[in-house]
């Protein structure tokens, strides 16, 4: 039985073989079949519905401020970046600590930035939200544009979208003070207010012995400094315009307003060289070590405010005027 069917089975095997090798050439295709059933109808998506073209689209809006901040801007062209590695700098110089204690609201020394390293340059992740809804409202500010409570003097500046200026243009240090009628200025040869002290100068505030109040350019302008040195057109330059100005001054031809900046200039070149000849200060303008009478020290603190503040009194031109001339009643 078992050959019987093994024999039976070889017998299939060749069958199959015969017939394979006597198949023909394939054969052309046969009809198309009917078509299946429609499926639902897609919308193609275009431009107009993707949230990133508000600000990637086909316009210059980021290149030309990208342009204006990195060529003409001393927050992109990196002076203001040089000391960014110094950790107690990190809180103003550099991406990193600035955007993280601002959005916290915290003081440009505060320890959770001092030791920060491997910084990055202000870039536009600095100041704006960037990438965080993936819209338009990605260009709002960092920390929301809230009230800065001014960390040497204790004021507070809200002075609306320039309140982002303010959390690191204001006096960055220690007001001294005086012992026996005199400041000790031990090894300090950069005694002063540290640059960009714009936030106290519109204040009227952070003088030695002189009392000021706010300047028109703090209590009238809305928006501050955003207004006067970003304009309607937003330029990332910084650079003020006269033409800005001219919305309230509408005569003026330049910045020196009733001669404002020229009477500054004259008295900031008067003190400096009382400075010099007092022994406190040398040509370059730095301090050299020592014991000084509190008013021969004051009168160069005050004298460094209205340098730093860089605007010649244009920021506040009573304040200006009021701190040098109480530096040169002190020194004369």
């Amino acid at each position: 039985m078992q050959r019987r069917t093994l024999i039976l089975g070889l017998a299939l095997v060749a069958a199959a073989l015969t017939l394979a090798a006597c198949a023909g050439a394939e054969g052309p295709p046969g009809p198309e079949g009917p078509a299946g059933p429609a499926g639902p109808a897609g919308e193609a998506a275009s431009a107009a519905d993707l949230t990133c073209t508000e600000c990637h689209n086909d316009t210059t809006l980021i290149v030309s401020k990208e342009a204006q901040f990195r060529e003409n801007s001393v927050h992109g062209t990196g002076e203001s970046f040089e000391r960014g590695e110094g950790t107690d700098c990190a809180g103003c110089h550099g991406t990193e600590g600035a955007k993280a204690r601002i959005d916290a609201g915290l003081p440009p020394h505060d320890e959770s930035v001092t030791g920060i390293v491997n910084v990055s340059p202000f870039d536009c992740r600095t100041c704006h939200e960037i990438h965080t809804t993936y819209t338009g409202a990605d260009w709002a500010l960092t920390g929301g544009g809230q009230p800065v409570l001014l960390e040497m003097t204790g004021g507070t500046f809200d002075g609306g979208e320039g309140n982002l200026c303010a959390n690191c243009h204001q006096i960055r240090n220690a007001l001294p003070v005086a012992a026996g009628g005199s400041i000790d200025l031990g090894t300090n040869t950069r005694f002063g207010t540290h640059y960009g002290v714009e936030a106290q100068m519109l204040l009227g505030e952070g003088g030695l012995g002189v009392e000021g109040s706010p300047s028109p350019h703090y209590a009238a302008v809305e928006n501050t400094c955003v207004t006067c040195h970003l304009g309607e057109e937003a330029n990332h330059t910084y650079l003020p315009a006269v033409e800005r100005c001219q919305a309230c001054h509408a005569d003026a031809e330049d910045f020196d307003i009733n001669g404002v900046q020229t009477e500054v200039t004259a008295m900031l070149a008067e003190v400096h060289e009382l400075l010099i000849a007092s022994g406190i200060m040398n040509e370059e303008g730095r301090s050299i070590p020592g014991v000084y009478p509190e008013a021969v020290a004051s009168a160069m603190w005050n004298y460094k405010i209205v340098e730093y503040d860089g605007s010649n009194g244009a920021h506040n031109s009573a304040y200006a005027k009021a701190l040098l001339e109480s530096a040169l009643e002190a020194l004369k």
